[in-house]
């Protein structure tokens, strides 16, 4: 087996167990720091003019905003949780926005954002998570 292939899958059955027993507020923290990855690997390709795995990237961060929209619990706390759809949402369209307009603003924009709200759901994982 090729080394790459074989880091890969290494790599994924790492990220397959990190998944499996993370509690809720880990995994919201892992997509966060996907969309982030994902938001500068977007702004990367952007400079290098690689047009496909911008799209890709963006498309990547428009879809964990996605899954994040999508987990919200209304039940729990329907004011907090309809102003993170709403801008989940703005960011999304400024995902939408950087990719016609081949721009770095918007996914400036969206990569401060995610910083700011991963920053702060990481200060609700407990010290012991982290360093697990």
């Amino acid at each position: 087996m090729p080394y790459s292939t074989m880091a890969n899958t290494t790599h994924d059955r790492y990220l397959e167990t990190q998944v499996l027993h993370a509690d809720p507020v880990q995994l919201v923290n892992m997509l966060y720091r996907g969309a982030i990855e994902a938001v500068g690997a977007a702004r990367y390709h952007l400079d290098v003019g690689a047009i496909a795995e911008r799209s890709a990237r963006i498309m990547k961060a428009w879809n964990i905003l996605n899954e994040l929209s999508h987990t919200l619990d209304y039940s729990q706390a329907p004011e907090l949780c309809a102003r993170l759809a709403g801008l989940y949402a703005h960011m999304q369209q400024r995902l939408i926005d950087a990719n016609i307009q081949q721009t770095a603003a918007p996914l400036s924009e969206v990569g401060a954002l995610l910083t700011t709200l991963s920053e702060g759901w990481g200060d609700l994982v407990p010290s012991s998570a982290v360093e697990a």
